[in-house]
């Protein structure tokens, strides 16, 4: 488990999966820029059942409070920018509850978990992408440590409609 005062990121359990399988298409949940149409409500099963939503290429980890109670999912998967192994780094996303939102509950969260990813693997890199719209989690980057580096136009299918994207990074010693 990886933990601050506030928040823990913990890998999902079988007992998760009917939480996350009912939140799968409530938008309160995802949130908007998260929506990216309706997922069969077995998802989560099928993926726990795969690896247990948990590898080093692409893993899903559970947002909780002290308490254990769940506020959201927070992701990371390596993308490459070359064929060798120094050519990695980590996209991170994050989904919380609306109700827990705005209170640095997801700042936390993405410290912890690029502060993980750059202990454990040989990356130089943390990058995360967001809607041009969604000024919060620009913030909320902004706050965590990451810069911005760019748009990318028309990045994201999503709602019916494509969506420009901004690219953030965290380096590793930044």
């Amino acid at each position: 488990m990886i933990q601050s005062n506030r928040v823990r990121l913990r890998p999902v359990r079988r007992g998760d999966l009917e939480i996350l399988g009912e939140h799968v298409n409530d938008l309160d949940f995802k949130g908007e820029y998260n929506n990216f149409g309706l997922r069969d409500t077995e998802y989560f099963e099928q993926a726990f059942a795969e690896d247990g939503m948990l590898n080093p290429l692409n893993s899903t980890l559970v947002v909780t409070l002290s308490d254990d109670q769940i506020i959201g999912t927070i992701s990371y998967r390596m993308v490459r920018y070359g064929g060798n192994e120094g050519s990695r780094a980590y996209s991170i996303g994050i989904g919380l509850d609306i109700e827990y939102r705005g209170q640095g509950y997801g700042v936390e969260a993405q410290q912890l978990l690029t502060d993980y990813l750059f202990s454990t693997y040989t990356v130089m890199r943390v990058e995360a992408t967001t809607d041009v719209e969604n000024l919060a989690e620009q913030r909320a980057l902004e706050k965590a440590g990451f810069r911005r580096e760019g748009i990318l136009r028309l990045a994201q299918w999503r709602n019916g409609a494509w969506h420009d994207m901004i690219m953030y990074s965290k380096l590793r010693g930044e």
